[in-house]
């Protein structure tokens, strides 16, 4: 009876990992790397979803603005058997488009305003933080895993 609980509540089942370099380019486009299941049961994963997400700050104080946005997602949708006590790596490429805002699009066209525009972001607050989030549907349970990594963007 107290296994099946821990069952349905994810105790003990499926566990997500992400595995991604360490640096990734903009200009690319692309997000390569795996994702990495392990659990303490058998168990039966029916979908995945792989989505990279963009935390936009701007402004300070009591005039801070922040909106999220998504910029890629994939998803799988075929069954995967997750074995007690062994490691299944699903490796996985997300294409992602980068949303750029009038200021960055003027700092990339012209050398001259490229300076300015960056002061300009730095007086005014402006970042970004991107992360990824993996989340697993495991059949029988009713708490998904999910996993998040914050990843270093650079230009």
């Amino acid at each position: 009876m107290f296994g099946k609980v821990k069952r349905f509540l994810g105790i003990e089942g499926v566990k997500v990992e992400i595995v991604v370099p360490d640096q990734v380019s903009m200009r690319a486009g692309e997000l390569s790397g795996f994702i990495r299941f392990f659990s303490m049961n058998d168990q039966t994963v029916t979908r995945i979803q792989v989505k990279l997400v963009e935390k936009y700050f701007r402004g300070r104080r009591k005039n801070k603005l922040i909106n999220e946005f998504s910029i890629g997602e994939i998803e799988f949708n075929e069954p995967i058997e997750v074995r007690a006590d062994e490691e299944v790596e699903i490796p996985f490429s997300l294409t992602f488009n980068p949303i750029k805002s009038e200021m960055d699009q003027m700092e990339e066209k012209n050398f001259v305003y490229g300076g300015l525009v960056k002061a300009a972001k730095m007086l005014k607050g402006v970042k970004s933080q991107f992360r990824l989030e993996v989340e697993a549907k495991v059949k029988g349970t009713a708490l998904n895993p999910i996993s998040k990594a914050t990843l270093n963007m650079k230009a």
